[in-house]
């Protein structure tokens, strides 16, 4: 039992390596969140405003690695433009946008009063 979850768990690194070698929105994302993390730190928001920061990082980390598995299912289906393998894509990535504003809402309203009051 124990090597079946051991081998569950290489196949994950190894999607995880996969996606930070060849998606750049996983690096930007990545990016991001170290940006959002030292600016937690700088600005030495709330406990409960870091808890948000690294929930917001962690859910579209996870929406990203959706998307990216969505779309390399459906490549694997058919390379060739269809309708229904564009309509699942374009959702998926819809739903990264969607997750992203939001995210990006949060953000300002944590970091930008800190910001306008170092100026």
């Amino acid at each position: 039992m124990f090597k079946r979850h051991t081998i569950s768990f290489k196949h994950a690194i190894d999607g995880l390596i996969w996606a930070l070698k060849t998606q750049p929105n996983y690096r930007i994302h990545l990016f991001l969140s170290a940006l959002a993390i030292f600016g937690s730190v700088f600005f030495k928001i709330s406990y409960e405003e870091f808890l948000m920061i690294i929930m917001l990082i962690t859910v579209g980390l996870v929406i990203e690695t959706l998307n990216t598995g969505l779309e390399q299912t459906t490549d694997a289906i058919d390379r060739k433009i269809r309708e229904d393998i564009k309509i699942a894509k374009d959702v998926a990535a819809a739903a990264m946008l969607i997750y992203a504003a939001g995210s990006f809402i949060i953000a300002c309203l944590i970091f930008i009063p800190r910001i306008l009051a170092l100026i």
